[in-house]
């Protein structure tokens, strides 16, 4: 999913550069391209917490929400939601089902093969999650040498091929990979003992961390980054519309305030 989830530490010079970056980018809505109104159909999993889930009280909510509302407010766009699983979107997207894809998606080479991305709204860290308690490993290296150890993973994620080809041995098939159909679930099966490590990016480890300290911890070094985007099918006119209210959400501020309220103010288990 950074001190504050491994975003980017910010130099006094790349914050003088931001300033400046922000005095050349639209300042409001008005600077920036007007959709009248159209309606875009955004699909997500509702699975991926603190980006987007389902809370108590049974409403979707998370960052992924709140930045899209705001997109659609200052775009001026009419947002509607529709929900299916991860294996179905980007062939979904891909065929023009659905307008925008966000469910935390590495932007990735293969998968811009299929459909294409914004720029980046986030920056992520790998991070191995684990129980509590774990005692008997501390990184990927002593993890892979017990056979015995289980990881967990969603089929077709970044956290499953990281499994595989950087903890692992390479063999999709390994039977150590016990295969769950949300990140949630296989979490899930770490806390009920089922799983030994679940690898998840480090906005959504420290955000589980946050939540239950006495259940769940981070260890070892980061496993590799990666950059999130939102989806689109191929030669999508929404592209350049929603880079343009990216960038002004980035120079505003806008991004580092859902930052703060999703990967440091919100607690999950309340």
């Amino acid at each position: 999913m950074r001190s504050l989830f491994s975003l980017r530490p910010i130099s006094l010079a790349a914050g003088l550069a931001s300033l400046a970056l922000a005095a050349a980018l639209p300042a409001n809505a008005a600077d920036l391209p007007d959709l009248k109104g159209r309606e875009v159909v955004v699909v997500t999993e509702n699975a991926y917490p603190p980006l987007q889930f389902v809370d108590k009280t049974g409403q979707a909510v998370g960052w992924e929400y709140d930045a899209m509302n705001e997109m659609a407010k200052r775009l001026n766009f009419k947002v509607v939601y529709e929900n299916v699983s991860w294996e179905a979107m980007i062939p979904a997207v891909s065929n023009g089902q659905f307008d925008i894809g966000m469910t935390g998606i590495t932007i990735r080479d293969d998968r811009k093969e299929k459909v294409d991305f914004s720029d980046p709204y986030m920056h992520s860290e790998m991070r191995m999650l684990v129980s509590a308690k774990e005692d008997r490993f501390t990184d990927a290296k002593s993890f892979a040498a017990d056979d015995d150890l289980l990881v967990g993973a969603q089929p077709g994620t970044t956290p499953f091929y990281v499994s595989v080809y950087d903890v692992l041995d390479g063999n999709e098939a390994n039977p150590r990979i016990k295969l769950f159909e949300t990140i949630g679930a296989a979490v899930q099966a770490l806390r009920a003992g089922d799983v030994d490590l679940v690898l998840t990016d480090s906005t959504g480890g420290n955000g589980y961390v946050s939540a239950y300290p006495d259940t769940y911890k981070l260890i070892g070094e980061p496993l590799g980054a990666e950059d999130f985007g939102f989806i689109f099918k191929k030669g999508s006119d929404l592209v350049e519309p929603v880079n343009a209210v990216i960038a002004a959400m980035k120079a505003d501020g806008t991004m580092d305030k859902l930052n703060q309220k999703w990967f440091v103010d919100y607690k999950m288990g309340e």
